[in-house]
């Protein structure tokens, strides 16, 4: 599997760039950007003028001025011939004399001619920040085996704010060279006509929401996008114990195209599985509930050990062997060869599974727990798991359900060294419950968002934090971020504006193809009190633009996640009477209401390789291009989520696409293609399949995996001693299961601005339409029947003693 880490040892070389030139510099061409683009100007030391030796790892390398060159006499030749990691290039020097100047917002074309006898180079991308100095910004593009002189050009991302020159050059990570000359570097002198608005003026600053005639049929908390642009939404008994006393489990696949939904048979009870899409495009399930709490509080939710495959092309489910240990509500990351890897949720006996569960793609089954690598950890329900682009997998903070694990609540897991490693920052880490946790676009940044978040438990008002990471940092820490705008809130009387730091749980974050992530729903307390928010982050600015609002309740058991067509839906709302909101929204953000859109008018090949050059042709001119991996999302989770960047390079409408030659950053599967104009207009997307495990065994196909998160500074530890499970509060959810039937939630504690009176928690539970409630037994720890007729809330239960 390829979840080891790589060590690594900075060994970086910077050439000379002082002293006596041993000849005159020559000057760059009118268009050319570059100084000494074909390396005929000596320097003062061993390498060309305006040129230096750089890299890092452990590899032999040579640096040679070759008279083999393209036109003149000089080129330059890099090579290995000893490789563990790391790699070696020779770059535009890193200084003010010698890097190009460039513009934010602006794109460069960049271009070389090169001969290599390695498949592993690539174009690789430096910037100056004005704040942070020098750092890596991107590889470009993965350069073809090529025995005589080849020409090899791309496009930049627009330059990012703050960013006032840039260097580049051809890394080489693999045994052999590459030799390159002749390099080039043009601004885009695009014109960008400004949009035009086609709706209102209020659509187009904001964007519009529609709620669709036809309602969701089944409870669902489940949306899957599959690969043929339906929506799989999976309810099981949808948090009713009478559906699952009945054994009516349910699922159903929505049309956007057409607006149906397809009631799916459903083998399982499959409320609060896990769900993750492998890389054919069949949706992996697994876990969900064996049983509901029983009414005296002594046994909580169970999980059991079945899991299943759904075939989008049949819409069946079939099942697959069992997993280890049972697991309601599991995390489930897939990985770089394809692989699944599952930690936490609850097992059959109520307990927390402390047992990592790995599916494997080869076997196309789950392995014995001896065959995975174990420490023993409780990540708790729903932890966000995200795959970083060396393998590793970084716990955002994001879960679900009360406190947060011990320690700084974010952490780095390790799995080829099976260790864990805490990362600082996080703020209010046991207030992070269903939080939502984003990889920012592009995932080649490898910066990670936590947005909101409360406490189930202790129910205080959820928060409107944000924390941003740098997985490129060397010990890298949250940091804070802006706060979530505030919206309304409803807590029983009708909407009135929030207040103080009043934020939201429940959140619902969703990648849109213009580079920016939109955020919606919430509530402020367990299962109550919804509140209408809606936003747009931007990762560039780090702001957020408030947008028009869903007009539905959207907190517990809801969903949101991005359409082949730009759009957003959102699904669900589950409060705490056990009512549920089967109307569907649609979001139109602003982009779909500035003109035309751009069109992929061809995909040459929809079956894609890694480090490949994909060829489309487009309507007219594009800025950038991504791959938008399909949602699976439940409760405010979806680590899988990430949006790739395709480096360009254009010639007319024809347009080539850079894909990455890393697994790590895009795991195998169908993905979403946009193209994107000047403006942020997208395209509708069209389906490419990335491969995996095939791709990663050929020798053109190894990954340039840099040097990110490579000192962490927090608590190590490795393996603990083995055990069974980790014991939990059968109260795990929230709810006091004393009153009323199972899929009701009376809080256990009670928002801070109720009173701690019979009266007040009564008015709560009315204005809540929670209805009369029976007593569970003869406890009332809530003293909420006073007159011990066995139903709450009564008249005689109000009166005064």
């Amino acid at each position: 599997m390829n979840l080891r880490r790589r060590t690594t040892a900075l060994l970086s070389v910077a050439g000379l760039t002082s002293g006596l030139l041993l000849t005159a510099p020559q000057t760059a061409s009118a268009a050319n950007l570059i100084k000494n683009p074909g390396f005929e100007t000596a320097g003062s030391g061993d390498m060309p003028y305006c040129w230096e030796k750089s890299g890092w790892g452990d590899n032999d390398f040579a640096f040679t001025t070759t008279a083999d060159a393209h036109t003149g006499s000089k080129a330059m030749k890099v090579e290995l011939t000893r490789r563990v990691d790391g790699d070696r290039k020779a770059l535009i020097t890193e200084s003010a004399a010698c890097a190009p100047v460039v513009t934010p917002g602006e794109q460069y074309d960049l271009g070389l001619w090169y001969k290599t006898t390695t498949p592993d180079a690539a174009i690789t991308l430096f910037r100056h920040d004005t704040t942070a100095g020098w750092q890596y910004w991107t590889d470009l593009k993965t350069l073809d085996l090529a025995g005589d002189w080849t020409e090899a050009t791309v496009r930049t991302p627009e330059v990012p704010a703050g960013t006032d020159r840039i260097s580049w050059g051809v890394s080489v990570y693999g045994t052999g060279s590459a030799t390159t000359d002749d390099h080039t570097m043009d601004q885009v002198a695009e014109p960008v006509p400004p949009p035009d608005c086609t709706g209102t003026a209020e659509q187009c600053a904001n964007g519009r929401w529609d709620v669709l005639p036809t309602r969701n049929p089944v409870r669902s908390m489940h949306s899957v996008v599959l690969h043929n642009g339906k929506v799989l939404l999976i309810a099981g008994s949808g948090n009713d114990e009478s559906m699952f006393e009945a054994g009516t489990f349910t699922s159903a696949v929505y049309d956007p195209a057409n607006g149906s939904y397809k009631i799916v048979p459903t083998p399982k009870d499959m409320f609060c599985a896990g769900h993750v899409q492998l890389q054919d495009g069949r949706v992996l399930v697994m876990s969900g509930n064996k049983g509901y709490p029983t009414a005296d509080g002594r046994i909580g939710y169970q999980g059991y050990k079945d899991s299943y495959v759904f075939d989008p092309e049949t819409e069946t489910y079939s099942r697959t062997n069992d997993m280890n240990d049972g697991h309601w509500y599991p995390s489930a990351t897939i990985l770089g060869n394809g692989d699944v890897i599952s930690f936490g949720g609850l097992r059959e006996d109520s307990t927390g599974s402390v047992a990592a569960e790995l599916f494997s793609e080869a076997e196309q089954r789950w392995q014995p727990l001896w065959k995975v690598n174990q420490t023993w950890s409780y990540w708790g329900l729903y932890p966000s798991m995200i795959l970083m682009q060396d393998g590793r997998l970084f716990y955002s903070g994001s879960h679900v359900f009360g406190n947060n694990i011990p320690g700084t609540g974010s952490a780095i897991y390790d799995y080829g060294a099976n260790t864990i490693t805490q990362v600082p920052g996080l703020r209010k880490k046991d207030e992070r419950d269903q939080s939502a946790s984003v990889l920012l676009p592009p995932a080649q940044d490898q910066r990670v968002l936590t947005l909101g978040g409360g406490n189930i438990d202790s129910n205080p008002e959820a928060n409107r934090l944000t924390d941003i990471i740098d997985l490129k940092q060397p010990n890298p820490s949250y940091v804070a971020g802006p706060p979530i705008p505030q919206g309304t809130v409803d807590l029983g009387d009708g909407p009135v504006p929030q207040t103080g730091d009043q934020g939201k749980m429940y959140v619902s974050a969703v990648l849109l193809p213009d580079g920016k992530v939109l955020e919606t729903g919430g509530a402020l307390h367990n299962r109550a009190d919804p509140v209408y928010e809606t936003s747009i982050f931007d990762p560039a600015t780090e702001t957020f633009d408030p947008v028009a609002v869903d007009p539905e309740a959207r907190g517990y058991h809801s969903s949101a996640f991005l359409l082949p067509d730009g759009r957003v839906m959102t699904t669900g709302d589950n409060p705490g009477n056990g009512s549920w909101n089967h109307d569907v929204s649609v979001y139109s953000p602003p982009y779909l209401f500035k003109g035309p859109r751009p069109q992929i008018t061809s995909v040459i090949d929809t079956e894609w390789t890694y480090g490949d050059t994909q060829r489309i042709t487009v309507d007219r001119p594009i800025a950038k291009a991504e791959l938008i991996r399909p949602a699976a999302v439940t409760h405010s989770s979806d680590p899988n989520q990430r949006f790739v960047d395709l480096p360009l390079s254009v010639d007319g409408d024809n347009v080539d696409l850079n894909v990455t030659s890393n697994p790590d950053l895009a795991p195998p599967g169908w993905y979403m293609l946009f193209a994107v104009d000047a403006n942020g207009v997208p395209s509708v997307a069209k389906w490419v399949h990335l491969q995996g495990p095939q791709a990663l065994k050929a020798t053109d196909a190894s990954a340039h995996v840099h040097d990110f998160a490579a000192a962490p500074g927090g608590e190590v530890t490795g393996p603990g001693r083995k055990r069974t499970a980790q014991k939990v509060s059968p109260t795990i959810s929230g709810c006091d299961r004393h009153y009323g039937s199972i899929n009701v939630c009376v809080p256990t504690d009670f928002p801070a601005e109720v009173g701690k009176t019979t009266a007040a928690r009564c008015a709560w539970l009315e204005k809540n339409d929670y209805g009369r409630l029976k007593i569970n037994g003869k406890d009332d720890p809530l003293g909420l029947d006073r007159d011990g007729d066995g139903v709450a809330c009564g008249k005689q239960d109000l009166g005064e003693r």
